[in-house]
């Protein structure tokens, strides 16, 4: 018990909490004088010596239940028992027509299945939630593992099940009866999904090292960066910009004369009996025109603002620059970096479109891009499109995206989630990715600048 009071104490000081060491002993001595048997006095001997501020008691109370179990186990339902045989198989007939997945999570809601220990750990492996450290990003985890489970669609094939069954010629009340069980399975999927994000976040942060360098958090994935840890990154962007400039001024350097041309060189050598004393080249114009279009949205705002201070930092290898940055609507961004440095320029970027969760319209934006910008794409640009083809089911605009990529000489999407993500819920990935010339994951900033170094070689 003693060990685990030490995490809880260890736990609420990551989440924010001020608790001194003296705070921390008169805790342990509170516990040994009260006992543990009570489980609210127990409790608020915890909260009494450790809080201070009554702004702090949700963290305390939430940390509370994840380190001493105050959540109820999710109570999962089986109905595979209580049908009959003819039930049996007008339900497997009535989702015959659904693909593998959808297939086997209703299944899983019959039978009133948990999510095994080696799901769990899938999943978290998945989504980044292994990093995360921040019980403030809790429910997004959730979310993102709803996601990967394809939880919207499992709601809508669910509503669609109960018309077939009784299409099918099972009774109406047992039809209902049957899809509000396989409902209330998937609420307690969601609750066992919540507890384990709890629990292995409640981990990390006690895990968690009090100082964490650079060149670790560079291999860091996006979703699992606190603001303290971005505040490090946006230091350390300048001095990766700086090793990639180098880099691409040694290989345009050892380029610069191009290949060889034979033709020039012939001519040029007719005073010499074409004895090639004067070898002519091709020249080449290695700096690349660029067209950048960010999603600055909750989900890709690190990554996005990471990406814009290293091509803001590169611009003396590049020709020319023209940055869009999107939620909603698109906007041109490109006049915030004229005379400020990359994070005055980012941030005031940033406090001009200020994000939310599930606003993001891709679609209109490449409206936007079509009906006001489309003359800046030619055969000379390279599109660059950052954003995690999420579309919150909103109209793709795949026509208009279809006709910016063929404008332009090359269309590139930097995303960083897993490639296994792109056919869950909202996203549109699938559906751009035939557009494209290149498709990069980029989920950490040691991977963002391997991408723009590959990007920036032609």
């Amino acid at each position: 018990m003693e060990e685990r009071i030490a995490r809880f104490i260890t736990a609420l000081r990551s989440s924010g909490l001020r608790i001194s060491l003296s705070e921390s002993t008169d805790a342990f001595k509170a516990v040994e004088e009260m006992g543990v048997k009570n489980r609210e006095i127990f409790r608020l001997s915890l909260q009494t010596t450790l809080v201070k501020e009554a702004e702090n008691l949700p963290t305390f109370d939430e940390l509370f239940s994840i380190f001493f179990g105050n959540s109820d186990v999710p109570t999962f339902m089986s109905a595979a028992d209580d049908i009959t045989p003819e039930e049996a198989q007008q339900f497997a007939k009535g989702i015959e027509q659904l693909n593998d997945q959808l297939r086997r999570m209703l299944e899983r809601l019959l039978k009133g299945e948990m999510l095994s220990q080696q799901e769990l750990e899938r999943l978290s492996k998945m989504i980044g939630l292994n990093q995360m450290d921040d019980m403030r990003y809790r429910d997004w985890m959730v979310q993102r593992m709803k996601r990967a489970l394809h939880f919207k669609e499992v709601q809508e094939a669910l509503r669609m099940l109960e018309e077939t069954l009784q299409q099918l010629g099972m009774n109406k009340e047992r039809s209902q009866r049957l899809v509000q069980l396989m409902q209330a399975n998937q609420r307690a999927l969601v609750e066992q999904l919540r507890q384990f994000s709890g629990q292995r976040i409640a981990e990390n942060m006690t895990n968690k090292r009090k100082e964490v360098s650079a060149d670790a958090l560079i291999n860091r994935p996006f979703n699992t960066l606190s603001d303290k840890d971005m505040e490090i990154l946006r230091k350390e962007v300048q001095h990766l910009a700086s090793i990639l400039r180098t880099r691409i001024a040694l290989r345009m350097k050892k380029a610069r004369s191009g290949s060889l041309d034979a033709k020039s060189t012939i001519r040029a050598n007719l005073k010499h009996g074409n004895v090639p004393i004067q070898l002519k080249h091709r020249e080449h114009s290695l700096k690349p025109k660029l067209v950048v279009i960010c999603d600055v949205s909750t989900s890709m705002r690190y990554c996005s603002e990471l990406m814009l201070s290293l091509l803001y930092h590169l611009q003396d290898q590049i020709s020319k620059t023209m940055a869009f940055a999107f939620i909603d609507h698109l906007e041109f961004i490109s006049p915030d970096f004229t005379n400020k440095d990359a994070r005055q320029a980012v941030s005031h970027v940033l406090e001009r479109m200020p994000s939310g969760y599930y606003n993001t319209d891709l679609g209109k934006s490449l409206q936007d891009f079509h009906r006001n910008y489309l003359e800046v794409i030619d055969g000379r640009t390279t599109l660059i499109v950052v954003g995690d083809g999420r579309n919150n089911y909103n109209d793709p605009q795949l026509d208009i995206f279809r006709k910016v990529t063929r404008r332009c000489r090359r269309a590139i999407w930097i995303n960083p989630e897993a490639s296994a993500l792109w056919n869950s819920g909202d996203s549109d990935m699938l559906r751009y990715s035939p557009n494209c010339d290149v498709i990069l994951t980029a989920n950490t900033l040691a991977q963002l600048t391997s991408a723009l170094d590959r990007l920036l070689i032609h």
